[in-house]
C-alpha cells in the first residue's frame, strides 16, 4: 500500500496532485481483497475465532505477533533518524526548528492534560467501580509486584538522564526513540549549518530514506500475519469471558476515548481545516494494524510517511510524531485517571477533590516517563498510585485481567492524537499543503496512490 510510484504527466493531460491521478486519468481500483486494511481485519477476526475455540493454539501463535512488532521496531530508529535529519537539514532556517519544537510541546501539554481531566470527570460522573465493595485485604499484591517494581525507575530525573545515550550507536541498538531524537536533531542542525558542503551527505541520506520507506512497504505486507497471531494470543490467554465482570470499566474507557477522539480531537481538527472522520478513513490501514497488534509503534513508520504524503512538512513530521509518541499520550492519560478512580471506587475509598487534583498532577508528570516502557500504561499507573497513598497499588490487581483489552484502545487513541497533532503543528508553522491534504482526505476509497516522488529527468 505504500509502494513508491514513479510516473510522468503525458500529452493526454494526465496530472498529479499529491500522489493521486485526477479525473483526466483515473487510477484503476485494486480488488478489495488486496487492500491491506481488509486483510488485517480478516486476520483479527480469524485470530479471535482461533483464540476463543482453541485457546491453547491461540496462545501458541503469540510469536507471530511478537515477530512482526520486532520487525517494525527494527527499522523505527533509522526511519526516525533519516526523517528528522533530512527534514531539518532541508529547512536551512535553523530558527524554525526551535519554533516547531516549542509549538509541538505546547500542544502536547495542553491536549494530554485535558485528556487527564476528561478521564477524571467521566470517572466521577459514571462511577464505574461503585458498588463492588472489595476488601483491600483480599487483593493479590503479588500479581502487580513486577509492575510496581518497574515504576520505581520512572523518576523524572531518571527519565531525563535516560534521554542521553551512552553512545551514538547505543541509541540505535536499544531502539530508544527519545535517544535517537536527541542525536538526530543536533546532527540535522549541524548538517544544515555547513551549507553546500553538506549537500552530498544530504543527498545520500535522502536516497537511503527512500530505501527505508520501500522497506516499510515490504514489511507491512506481513501485517495481517502479525495481527492474526497477536489477537489469537490475547483471546486465547485471557478469554472473552474474562472481561465480563469488568465490562463497565472497559466500556466506559472505550466510550470516553471515542468521545475524546470525535469531540475533542474532532473540534481541534475542524478548527484547523480538516475532518477527523476523513483523517480516520485515510489512516484506516494503520488503525486496524494498531488494533490487531495493540501497539501504536507498529504503525509509526507508515504514519510518518502518510502524513508527509498528506502535505505535512517533512521536518515537522520528523519532530512531532516521534516526540508525540513519548509526550502526547492522550489514550494513556484518559486510562490513568479513569482506572485510578475505578480502583478507589471499587475499594470504597472516597477521594477528596484535593486528592483527585494531586492524582491528576502526578499523572501529568509520570505519563511523560512512560516512553519506551513495555506495558507503559499499566506501569505508569503503578508509579502514579505510589505517590497517592490513599489508593493502594495492590488495587491494580482488579484490572490486571482486562488491561490487555484496554491497551488496544490506549494505542488507538494515542495514534490518532499524534496524527492530529502533526497536522495542527504543521499548519501553525505555515508548512501544511492544504491542497495535498484535501486531495488525500477527499479521495474515494482505492483512489489513493502510493507515495509520489519526482519524475526522472528526460
Amino acid at each position: 500500500m505504500f509502494l513508491t510510484l514513479r510516473w510522468r504527466a503525458n500529452n493526454a493531460g494526465e496530472s498529479r496532485v499529491a500522489g493521486i491521478r485526477t479525473a483526466e486519468a483515473p487510477a484503476a481500483k485494486k480488488p478489495l481483497w488486496t487492500q491491506l486494511y481488509l486483510q488485517v481485519l480478516v486476520a483479527i477476526a480469524l485470530g479471535a475465532v482461533i483464540g476463543h475455540f482453541w485457546p491453547a493454539t491461540g496462545e501458541a501463535l503469540k510469536p507471530l505477533g511478537d515477530a512482526f512488532i520486532k520487525l517494525v521496531k527494527m527499522i523505527i530508529a533509522p526511519v526516525i533518524f533519516l526523517t528528522v535529519v533530512t527534514g531539518i537539514a532541508g529547512m536551512r532556517d535553523i530558527g524554525k526548528v526551535g519554533g516547531v519544537a516549542a509549538k509541538a510541546f505546547a500542544y502536547f501539554i495542553t491536549v494530554s492534560s485535558f485528556a487527564l481531566v476528561v478521564g477524571l470527570i467521566v470517572a466521577n460522573l459514571l462511577q464505574p467501580g461503585a458498588g463492588m465493595n472489595i476488601d483491600p485485604a483480599t487483593l493479590d499484591a503479588e500479581a502487580v509486584k513486577g509492575y510496581a517494581a518497574k515504576s520505581h525507575d520512572m523518576t523524572i530525573v531518571g527519565f531525563l538522564m535516560d534521554i542521553i545515550p551512552a553512545t551514538v550507536a547505543g541509541a540505535f541498538v536499544d531502539g530508544n526513540i527519545l535517544q535517537v531524537l536527541f542525536f538526530s536533531i543536533p546532527f540535522g542542525v549541524a548538517l544544515a549549518m555547513i551549507g553546500e558542503r553538506g549537500q552530498p551527505a544530504l543527498d545520500v541520506l535522502n536516497a537511503v530514506a527512500e530505501a527505508f520507506f520501500r522497506l516499510v512497504a515490504i514489511f507491512m505486507r506481513a501485517a495481517p500475519i502479525g495481527a492474526f497471531g497477536a489477537f489469537a494470543f490475547t483471546i486465547g490467554k485471557y478469554g472473552i469471558e474474562s472481561i465480563q465482570n469488568l465490562l463497565i470499566l472497559v466500556a466506559t474507557f472505550y466510550g470516553t476515548s471515542i468521545l475524546f477522539v470525535l469531540v475533542v480531537l474532532g473540534s481541534i481538527a475542524a478548527l484547523n481545516g480538516f475532518s477527523i472522520l476523513k483523517l480516520l478513513r485515510y489512516l484506516k490501514e494503520e488503525l486496524w494494524l494498531v488494533l490487531g497488534t495493540s501497539s501504536s509503534e507498529a504503525a509509526l513508520p507508515s504514519l510518518m510517511e502518510k502524513l508527509e504524503r498528506a502535505g505535512a512538512a517533512k521536518a515537522v513530521v520528523g519532530l512531532v510524531v516521534p516526540t508525540g509518541y513519548s509526550f502526547n499520550l492522550d489514550g494513556t492519560n484518559i486510562y490513568m485517571t479513569l482506572a485510578a478512580l475505578f480502583i478507589a471506587q471499587a475499594l470504597g475509598i472516597q477521594l477528596s477533590l484535593e486528592e483527585q487534583l494531586l492524582l491528576l498532577g502526578v499523572a501529568m508528570l509520570s505519563s511523560k516517563g512512560a516512553a519506551g516502557v513495555t506495558g507503559a500504561g499499566f506501569i505508569t499507573l503503578a508509579a502514579t498510585l505510589q505517590v497517592v497513598p490513599s489508593v493502594p497499588v495492590a488495587g491494580m490487581a482488579l484490572i490486571l485481567g482486562v488491561d490487555r483489552f484496554m491497551s488496544e484502545c490506549r494505542a488507538l487513541t494515542n495514534f490518532v492524537g499524534n496524527a492530529v497533532a502533526t497536522l495542527v503543528v504543521s499548519r501553525w508553522e505555515g508548512q501544511l499543503d492544504r491542497e495535498k491534504l484535501a486531495a488525500v482526505l477527499n479521495a474515494a476509497p482505492g483512489e489513493l496512490a502510493a507515495r509520489p516522488v519526482e519524475a526522472d529527468a528526460d
